[in-house]
């Protein structure tokens, strides 16, 4: 059985946590999250987070949205109740694409919005009842906090270089147990 040491480094400020994120990925210890009271630009690249693919999903959405509202004029105007108005014809729908437009791109900007804004609370997990995984209530207000789990060798280098790039604290919050994969 694998053990871990979970590591806790509290950096009072954004910048030497950058730096020491950069040093810990240049010397092979891989940053597990880091917490913030703010976003951080630039950081994702430097933990090693990959790009969100949350762009797809909002693409998909939006299409969704199109395809529906297209759909309901089709029926509403042009097969269910074709009315002659201002001498348009209603009885094909592209002589109408241009009045279309409006309920088109609002369809598409309403389906968007609303199935990204669940995706995220899905995807983090953000239901009623969810238990918060932030492990240090400061990192809301003025700390940044580097989550680490290593192994004892590692840890020993990361607790140096936190350290050694201005951490606050560097805390060592238990073990964890892993069970070999059979």
């Amino acid at each position: 059985m694998a053990t871990k040491q979970i590591i806790h480094g509290v950096f009072g400020d954004e910048v030497p946590m950058m730096e020491a994120c950069k040093k810990l990925r240049a010397s092979g210890i891989r940053v597990k999250d880091v917490f913030s009271p703010f976003p951080v630009h630039g950081l994702d690249p430097v933990i090693g987070v990959p790009r969100t693919r949350l762009a797809i999903c909002a693409f998909i959405y939006g299409i969704t949205g199109t395809s529906l509202a297209t759909l309901m004029m089709w029926y509403m105007q042009i097969h269910d109740w074709p009315a002659d108005i201002g001498g348009k014809p209603n009885w094909a729908y592209y002589f109408n694409i241009p009045a279309f437009i409006p309920i088109t791109f609002e369809s598409t900007v309403f389906c968007a919005a609303h199935g990204m804004a669940l995706t995220y609370l899905l995807r983090c997990w953000l239901v009623p009842g969810a238990k918060a995984k932030n492990p240090d209530p400061r990192t809301t207000d003025d700390k940044f906090l580097v989550y680490l789990e290593l192994n004892d060798e590692q840890a020993k280098k990361a607790d140096a270089i936190l350290k050694d790039n201005g951490a606050e604290e560097v805390n060592y919050k238990g073990t964890l147990y892993i069970e070999p994969a059979y």
